[in-house]
């Protein structure tokens, strides 16, 4: 990496993940001025639901070469190669976030380097802040991929002390102020079609409940069990080798699917958190996220494997997955370790194809069925009255066996007086 940032001629051409918005486009015009390099602007479609191809536009006005504007639609790699994956480990973090921020950065990271290397670009930039996790994420995963790329991460260099410094440079350089964008938000968004996370200024006394104008906007992602009807929704869910593949019998792509989901649990109420989560640059953070497709298809998957998997395998998943799921927190993606546990989580998900029957009900999930030509239930052996292949005597054994240490350490304490 470079060492003499903000010199002109350090950087010849640099890659910005731009979104449009005022902060990006402040950083576009930033680039232009400090470093004096050419800008190329990459967009990146995750399903976030606004429209992203206003950014082309605002991307010529500031200069930026029709060639050099990128405006990509990864929604189903998303869901192939980053969602289902992580799903395939029942991946949850603290145990109740669905990482739906953290899974979408290595993959912007990953195109990003990519169109860094068709148009001959020695940098690339991003506008995460200095004091979160995602400058982590997204400069972890550009290492990887181009070890001797320059990152610019602009919130760790400029002199900009606050919005004031922010807002007072678009009008100096004419960029587009939206109507509302001058004062502070009073809360920020990211979303992408796994979920939508709200943190920031409402929501930072973790003690006061989620204020009504970050969970009952317009955009949300689901209602509260509250608003959501008094009938429940009957779902099936189809699987083959650990990924959802239909919905009641028809077959969907995997972002296809994820947002009929995400409509379904919408409908019903489900996948709203209030989460205060440790971020790994040292403090708490208190967000409200939303994951109704993600919750669903949690419960689901889980229920698939319940009667596919072994239980050794699945008792071993089960403990691998708190660190797989902080290596993808903590911007670990393309790590080797990561990789190898991905193989074996893949490994075990060979026969978890079937069906499982969901009934969804005012904010929650439960399951009503779950059926596969895999399965290892077996009413021979579990059931009261038939004996199948198995001999009650065989307890007996089993039992004194695993018992023997235990009376040993007892006949001690007796011989010693501790009984």
């Amino acid at each position: 990496m470079a060492e003499n940032k903000n010199v002109k001629g350090a950087v010849k051409r640099v890659v910005l993940a731009y979104s449009g918005g005022l902060d990006t486009s402040i950083i576009l015009k930033w680039l232009q001025e400090t470093y004096g390099c050419e800008v190329v602007t990459f967009t990146a479609d995750l399903g976030q639901g606004e429209e992203i191809e206003p950014a082309r536009q605002k991307a010529l006005n500031m200069g930026v070469k029709p060639e050099h504007i990128f405006i990509d639609d990864l929604r189903e790699e998303f869901v192939r190669d980053f969602v289902f994956p992580m799903f395939r480990a029942n991946t949850v973090y603290e145990g109740v976030y669905l990482l739906g921020t953290s899974i979408a950065r290595p993959l912007i990271a990953k195109r990003q380097i990519e169109i860094a290397n068709l148009v001959g670009a020695d940098a690339v930039c991003h506008g995460a802040t200095g004091k979160g996790n995602d400058q982590v994420r997204f400069e972890l995963s550009y290492y990887a991929l181009k070890p001797d790329v320059h990152v610019i991460a602009p919130w760790r260099e400029w002199e900009f002390a606050g919005r004031p410094d922010l807002i007072a440079y678009a009008k100096k350089h004419n960029i587009d102020i939206a109507a509302g964008k001058e004062n502070e938000a009073p809360f920020s968004i990211d979303a992408n079609l796994l979920h939508t996370s709200s943190e920031g200024l409402a929501l930072e006394d973790p003690d006061q409940s989620v204020p009504d104008i970050v969970k009952k906007r317009s955009d949300r992602r689901t209602i509260t069990p509250e608003e959501a009807p008094d009938k429940a929704t009957i779902i099936t869910i189809g699987f083959e080798r650990g990924d959802a593949t239909s919905i009641n019998g028809e077959a969907l792509s995997p972002a296809q699917l994820l947002s009929k989901l995400n409509q379904i649990g919408k409908d019903n109420g489900i996948g709203g958190l209030d989460l205060v989560e440790n971020r790994f640059v040292g403090m708490k953070s208190r967000g409200f996220y939303e994951t109704p497709g993600g919750t669903i298809l949690l419960t689901a998957h889980r229920a698939m494997e319940s009667i596919t998997l072994d239980r050794g395998a699945m008792h071993l998943k089960d403990e691998l997955m708190p660190k797989y799921a902080t290596l993808i927190y903590n911007g670990m993606w393309f790590t080797p370790e990561r990789q190898m546990l991905q193989a074996a989580i893949d490994a075990s998900q060979e026969n978890v194809s079937g069906e499982v029957r969901l009934k969804i009900y005012k904010g929650g999930v439960y399951v009503d069925g779950r059926s596969s030509p895999y399965s290892l239930y077996n009413k021979e052996l579990v059931g009261f009255d038939a004996a199948g292949g198995y001999n009650q005597k065989d307890a007996e054994g089993f039992i004194k066996l695993n018992a023997l240490r235990l009376r040993i350490a007892a006949w001690r304490d007796m011989r010693l007086g501790k009984n």
